[in-house]
């Protein structure tokens, strides 16, 4: 697995994957940042991913179109891949996400596989709110949440 870092106005990111595209990206609070040992850094990786990240959060690209090969089980696909169709800008509660893939009872395992997230920004598990549209937990924090958030409402400032 090879990985590399990003500078980004949320703090540095962590990019890992292999040929078969990225796999994780750390935010910064999550503690994503160690490799493991049997990964390789390499500084020119993943080089169209960097861009698209960067352009991102200069607010010049809303749809990312990279390789994408996270390692999740086959229900937190399915959650991940409902949550990649949630336009940008907008947001979706946990509820109305369960009814999306199908089981309107199922809120609870929804948050958790949207939590464990292992591409976030990419696959927007930022977008999802709380039902009453309060902001609930995310891995690099709600200030970073919020960020992002505002960063696609065309307010993009970290309070």
């Amino acid at each position: 697995m090879l990985y590399t870092y990003l500078d980004s106005p949320i703090g540095e990111l962590m990019l890992a994957g292999d040929e078969a595209g990225l796999h994780r990206i750390a935010l910064p609070r999550e503690g994503g940042h160690v490799p493991l040992p049997q990964w390789r850094q390499a500084g020119e990786a993943f080089a169209e991913a960097r861009r698209q990240l960067t352009a991102y959060f200069a607010g010049e690209l809303t749809d990312f179109d990279l390789p994408l090969a996270p390692q999740v089980t086959p229900f937190q696909g399915r959650v991940l891949a409902v949550l990649q169709q949630v336009p940008y800008g907008e947001t979706v509660s946990y509820g109305e996400l369960a009814r999306r893939i199908g089981n309107p009872k199922a809120s609870r395992a929804v948050g958790m596989a949207n939590g464990r997230n292992p591409l976030p920004i990419v696959i927007p598990c930022h977008r999802v709110i709380g039902a009453g549209g309060a902001l609930t937990g995310y891995g690099g924090g709600l200030a970073i949440k919020r960020y992002l958030l505002d960063l696609e409402q065309g307010q993009g400032l970290l309070a």
